[in-house]
C-alpha cells in the first residue's frame, strides 16, 4: 500500500501505541481486500459494543486505550449494546458492568452513544459520494447502495481504527463482468421474502450484487430486511438495481425461499415475540402502532428500536398505543446477541427477522419461527 510519510510515522509508532495499532489494523484490512491507498472519511460507525460480542479482552482493551488518550478524529457513532439500561431486568451484574465499562471508554473517545444499527434512519446522510467507514453489515450495504456512500463493511476493529484516524482503506470497485445478478421471481413479495432475498444474494456475491424484478415493490421497510439478510450471510457490501451486468444470473423463486425458510425458521411457533433488527425506526413504531390498533399481543412481545425512534414516537403518541398493546419496548440494544433472551428460560421466538433468525439460532441457542410482520400481528393477537 502506498502511504504518506504521517501514515508511515504513525505505523512505525511515532505517534503513540493507539495510532500505531489502529495503522497496523488499517493496514492489514487494506492489503486483505487489495487497496493501494488509504483515504479520508468524514463518519465511522463503530461496531463491537454488545460486552456478548467482544467479551474480557475487548472490555480491557478499549478501557486501556480510551484511558491512554486515545479520541475519534471524525465523527463516529455506535452500534447496540447487549441491553436497555433504562428498563428494568435480571441481567447479571458482571454483564451489566463490563457493558457499562464499554459505553464508558467510547465515551471517552469521544463516540455519539447512539446505540443504534440503523444510523440511516436516525441521521441526516451525508452527500452521494462521501466516504465513510462503517462496521454494521446492514448500515454499510443501506449507505452504499441506497445512500449513494462510499465504504468498506469494516469490521468492528478497522472502524474503530478509522474512527482513530479518519482514514481508510481505498479498494477498487469489482468489474461490471464479476457481478452475480439475482432476479426476484415471487409475486407479491412481503418483507420476509426481500430478507431472505437478501440473504441469499448475500450467498452468490462477494462485493457487489445486482438485483433485478424487485425495485417496483420495494418500500424502505422491505429494503433495510433486505440489508438486514445480505449483511448476514456473507461479505456483500453493495446490490445495484436493473443495471445489466455480465455475471452469473440466478433466479430467486418459491423453491429458494422455501429452502432458506425451511433452514431458518426451527420452530412451529414461539414463546416470546421479537421485532426489529434492524431496529425499528420512528415511522416503523408509527406504522406499527396503526397496525396494532384495538389489537394486543397473546404473549410478550420485544420491540427493539432506537432511542431517537422511540423518542419520537413518544412524542407522537404511537408509544403509548404499542405498551398498551402488550410491547416491550427495549431502546439501545438489539434483537441479536442480547442476553435478555437466555435459552434457559426461552425455548423459541417468533420474528419477522432473518437477520434475527440466524442470530437467535446460532449464538442464543433458542428455535425461530419465522413470519412475516403481517401475519404475526393477524395470528400474535385479539
Amino acid at each position: 500500500m502506498e502511504l504518506s510519510r504521517q501514515e508511515e510515522e504513525s505505523l512505525a509508532g511515532e505517534h503513540g501505541h493507539a495510532m500505531e495499532t489502529a495503522y497496523r489494523v488499517l493496514v492489514a484490512a487494506g492489503k486483505s481486500m487489495g487497496a493501494t491507498k488509504l483515504g479520508p472519511v468524514s463518519w465511522a460507525h463503530v461496531s463491537g459494543v454488545n460486552y456478548n460480542t467482544i467479551g474480557d479482552a475487548g472490555e480491557r482493551f478499549l478501557a486501556d486505550i480510551s484511558s491512554g488518550g486515545a479520541r475519534v478524529a471524525v465523527r463516529t457513532t455506535l452500534n447496540p449494546m447487549g441491553y436497555d439500561p433504562g428498563v428494568a431486568n435480571s441481567l447479571d451484574d458482571n454483564f451489566v458492568q463490563k457493558q457499562q465499562s464499554i459505553a464508558e471508554s467510547y465515551k471517552r473517545m469521544g463516540l455519539e452513544m447512539s446505540f443504534s444499527c440503523i444510523p440511516y434512519d436516525i441521521y441526516d446522510m451525508p452527500e452521494p459520494g462521501t466516504r465513510v467507514a462503517f462496521a454494521e453489515s446492514n448500515a454499510a450495504i443501506f449507505a452504499n447502495s441506497v445512500g449513494g456512500l462510499l465504504t468498506n463493511k469494516e469490521s468492528a476493529f478497522s472502524a474503530l481504527a478509522s474512527a482513530l484516524t479518519g482514514k481508510a482503506p481505498v479498494a477498487e470497485a469489482p468489474l461490471q463482468d464479476a457481478v452475480p445478478t439475482v432476479s426476484l421471481k415471487i409475486g407479491e413479495p412481503d418483507e420476509l421474502d426481500y430478507a431472505l432475498l437478501g440473504y441469499y444474494a448475500g450467498r452468490v456475491a462477494e462485493h457487489t450484487v445486482n438485483i433485478k424484478d424487485a425495485k417496483a415493490g420495494m418500500d424502505h421497510r422491505k429494503c433495510k430486511s433486505m440489508c438486514g439478510g445480505m449483511g448476514t450471510s456473507g461479505t456483500c457490501s453493495r446490490f445495484t438495481m436493473d443495471q445489466s451486468c455480465g455475471g452469473e444470473r440466478i433466479d430467486f423463486g418459491k423453491e429458494e425461499r422455501r429452502e432458506l425458510h425451511d433452514e431458518l425458521s426451527t420452530a412451529e411457533s414461539g414463546d416470546v415475540i421479537t421485532l426489529g433488527s434492524p431496529q425499528l425506526g420512528a415511522w416503523e413504531l408509527g406504522d406499527l402502532a396503526r397496525m396494532l390498533k384495538g389489537r394486543s399481543f397473546k404473549k410478550r412481545c420485544m420491540v427493539f428500536c432506537a432511542r431517537t425512534a422511540q423518542e419520537e414516537a413518544e412524542r407522537a403518541g404511537h408509544i403509548a398505543e404499542l405498551r398498551r398493546a402488550g410491547c416491550e419496548m427495549l431502546s439501545d440494544c438489539c434483537t441479536c446477541l442480547t442476553p435478555l433472551i437466555d435459552c434457559d428460560e426461552v425455548d423459541s421466538v417468533t420474528t419477522n427477522s432473518v437477520k434475527g433468525a440466524y442470530y437467535l439460532n446460532k449464538s442464543n441457542g433458542v428455535g425461530v419461527d419465522l413470519r412475516p410482520l403481517a401475519d404475526i400481528v393477524r395470528s400474535q393477537t385479539s
